[in-house]
């Protein structure tokens, strides 16, 4: 004798559902999006000669990055702008910490 289903169970149907993410990101436009950010982040922050100037080189090209991250969301590849997103605030981080740094130690705050 063969146990019955439970009720509410219909035979041919899955028992439960299967949520699919329409767009998949994939490792490859996340890793991409990542190199293309570092890359744009390095040549910004290279335009700076002291500390102040590198700050703020950086925090405009984290800005532009984040717009081209939106930008990419709404129509391009959501993997790549992910990884600009990603590296772009990672890049921003790290200007941040110096600024910080530079901060504690002169008691002078350096952007101004």
């Amino acid at each position: 004798m063969q146990p019955q289903p439970p009720p509410g169970l219909y035979a041919g149907l899955p028992p439960r559902p299967v949520y699919r993410e329409p767009h998949p990101i994939g490792a490859g436009p996340v890793l991409s999006g990542l190199a293309a950010a570092a890359v744009w982040m390095a040549l910004f922050g290279s335009l700076g000669r002291d500390l102040a100037s590198y700050a703020w080189w950086s925090i405009g090209a984290a800005v532009s990055a984040w717009l081209v991250a939106l930008v990419l969301t709404r129509l391009g590849d959501r993997g790549v702008a992910l990884g600009v997103a990603c590296a772009s605030g990672i890049g921003l981080s790290v200007t941040i910490a110096f600024v910080a740094l530079r901060w504690v130690d002169t008691l002078d705050f350096p952007l101004w």
